[in-house]
């Protein structure tokens, strides 16, 4: 399978997944490193709870944030599919799949954030239950939210690891970004897999994290190479 080969369709399907990718990544620094997770202190109900009331609207926009990253995966799953079906068509839907499977997984896990803002935005309501168990239930959910995505991660590293058997196979030059996404499929799996079972070894995931890094980004540099493909054609 050669660029010179590529027809219209996964010229389009190239540039929608690659902007997905880009818009997906972006959207997800803003939710996990800019407004929840910023606020989010572990082990800490107190003050989480501190954090969000002070400040409601980088809550809301951690919300926005993750609804995008949501919307963003359903339009790369799409592109992906279209662009690597020539490669292995069954191969490439199981791929697609996994990844909307992970989106179903995301999307339930966001409730467990909507629960918590009518908490911060009337707590007066909840008055009966007192400030300490608005925090501690508070707290709760946001945990909720982070153990769901910790599972949908696992589900979303096979869908890493198909695309990059995929991204192998299609002939294009890009075989090194085929091989760290296999990689990022263990990173996913053994990080997320440990952090959701074994939280005792959160120390030691951390580090485990450091050396799959450039693997589970690799995502990213497909997506840019995805968008170059698809503007470089539009070009012509």
């Amino acid at each position: 399978m050669k660029t010179k080969t590529i027809d219209i369709h996964q010229r389009n399907a190239a540039l929608i997944s690659g902007i997905s990718i880009v818009i997906m990544t972006l959207a997800a620094i803003v939710a996990t490193d800019l407004t929840i997770g910023k606020l989010f202190v572990a082990d800490d109900a107190v003050e989480t709870w501190k954090n969000i009331v002070k400040s409601k609207s980088l809550f809301r926009l951690g919300i926005i944030s993750w609804l995008l990253v949501l919307v963003a995966d359903v339009f790369a799953a799409w592109g992906l599919y279209i662009f690597f079906k020539p490669v292995n068509k069954n191969l490439s839907l199981l791929m697609a799949w996994f990844r909307l499977v992970y989106v179903a997984i995301l999307g339930a896990s966001l409730m467990n954030l909507i629960y918590v803002l009518p908490m911060i935005s009337g707590a007066d309501n909840f008055s009966s239950f007192g400030v300490v168990q608005l925090q501690l239930q508070s707290f709760f959910y946001i945990n909720a939210f982070y153990d769901f995505w910790a599972f949908g991660l696992i589900v979303f590293g096979l869908h890493i690891l198909f695309l990059g058997w995929l991204v192998l196979k299609s002939g294009f030059r890009i075989n090194i970004l085929g091989m760290l996404l296999i990689l990022a499929f263990f990173g996913y799996t053994v990080t997320n897999g440990s952090n959701l079972f074994f939280p005792q070894y959160e120390n030691i995931m951390y580090y485990v994290g450091l050396i799959f890094f450039i693997p589970m980004i690799s995502e990213v540099a497909l997506g840019i190479w995805l968008l170059f493909i698809g503007l470089k054609n539009k070009t012509k």
